[in-house]
């Protein structure tokens, strides 16, 4: 093993909320390039938990905490989904009382701690010289936090929704995409056959990427989105006249997480929420389904039309990365190492307009990515507006600009 006094540096990496396809590539960007120009690159695991509850001892069995790389180690991973570092959804400056570290609940004993100090003990105690969280903008925010605090922090976004602030593009999206378009291709089968309403639940808290694009690409007739509380008669007229007008007689609509019947609020699984504040979401769909079948008689000539309902979830999580979400990443990495040879640190790793770049971190905590409404979506049709695709982004409506 290389010593810590011969090498340039010690670069620390983790990946916090979700999984989502390709963060072990960006694992593995790093890394190889790390090595390479010389730095020692510790994986710190289950996101901000791995760090948080490292025992400070020489002695201590930390390895659940984390573990030196190497090539070898992030070559084998980097061909596969998930995060072979594992992740939590742990926020260090709001840590329950059931969850404090075991050797930290004599110091620490208050209903809701902050254990910050001893993050950036445990950092200093692995001897971290930069450290690269891998996250959407919660995992993120936390960077903002240690780095206001004088951890040297290199950012690269990753989620599903796509809706960190500040770049077009967040890993793991491209493949959410396509695997939302396959999935709805898949059960198209089912819902000609039976010609019903065919409604997919997919993931979007706050923004209506997910919906939207595949519903652009043309998987499905109509979206709702969480930036625009919609009419479900709306809805319903608008679904019964595709299945009409379609030969299969089936009609198909993307149902955001986080959408929203007009008057209404986003729907919980339960009230119990994470580290973040966020409950989780889940139910719309199916709230929707009911609603669809009970009002279809009313614009199809009094006749019931029956629903095929599921609940994308994990399907467009799990697995292995697509095309983008293996180069991109592997992109993110390299840029996150050309800002630390370049002693730059307190930067977020982007895609702008096509091109790889850097922007100020605090841009995470700085407002929210979400779809443009008056721009991209038409409320009328309940689905993605678009009048010209010249000198737009890969994503057409992922650019803030």
């Amino acid at each position: 093993m290389a010593n810590v006094n011969k090498i340039k540096g010690v670069i620390g990496i983790l990946t916090g909320g979700g999984d989502v396809p390709g963060l072990n590539p960006a694992i593995r960007g790093v890394t190889i390039r790390a090595l390479r120009e010389g730095y020692k690159v510790i994986g710190l695991r289950r996101g901000w938990a791995g760090i948080m509850e490292i025992k400070r001892d020489k002695k201590a069995d930390n390895s659940e905490c984390f573990r030196e790389l190497s090539e070898e180690i992030v070559n084998r991973a980097a061909r596969t989904g998930g995060t072979f570092l594992h992740s939590s959804r742990t926020r260090p400056s709001r840590v329950p009382q059931v969850n404090v570290p075991e050797h930290l609940r004599d110091t620490y004993k208050e209903e809701v701690n902050d254990l910050t100090d001893e993050v950036i003990k445990n950092l200093e105690f692995l001897g971290i010289d930069y450290l690269i969280p891998i996250g959407g903008d919660d995992t993120l925010s936390y960077g903002v936090e240690l780095y206001k605090r004088g951890v040297k922090v290199v950012a690269i976004p990753k989620t599903m929704d796509n809706d960190v602030p500040g770049t077009d593009y967040c890993i793991g999206f491209s493949t959410c995409v396509t695997r939302t378009i396959s999935l709805t291709h898949s059960l198209r089968t089912s819902a000609g056959s039976h010609e019903r309403f065919l409604v997919l639940e997919v993931f979007g808290r706050y923004a209506g990427f997910t919906a939207m694009l595949p519903t652009m690409a043309g998987a499905a007739n109509r979206c709702v989105i969480p930036e625009y509380k919609f009419d479900i008669e709306q809805l319903t007229q608008l679904l019964v006249e595709d299945r009409y007008r379609n030969p299969s007689k089936y009609s198909v609509v993307l149902v955001s997480e986080g959408a929203m019947f007009k008057g209404g609020e986003m729907v919980f699984e339960s009230q119990e929420k994470d580290a973040y504040g966020h409950a989780k979401l889940g139910g719309i769909g199916d709230l929707v389904s009911a609603k669809l079948r009970e009002l279809s008689p009313k614009y199809n000539n009094g006749r019931r039309i029956n629903v095929i309902n599921q609940k994308l979830g994990y399907m467009v999580r799990g697995g292995d990365p697509d095309a983008i979400d293996s180069i991109v990443p592997m992109a993110y990495g390299n840029l996150a190492l050309d800002l630390i040879l370049k002693g730059l640190h307190g930067r977020m790793v982007v895609l702008k307009n096509g091109r790889y770049d850097n922007v100020p971190l605090e841009v995470v905590v700085s407002a929210k990515k979400v779809v443009d409404v008056e721009k991209f979506y038409n409320t009328e049709r309940l689905r993605p507006f678009y009048k010209s695709f010249e000198m737009k982004p890969l994503f057409i409506m992922t650019s803030e600009l």
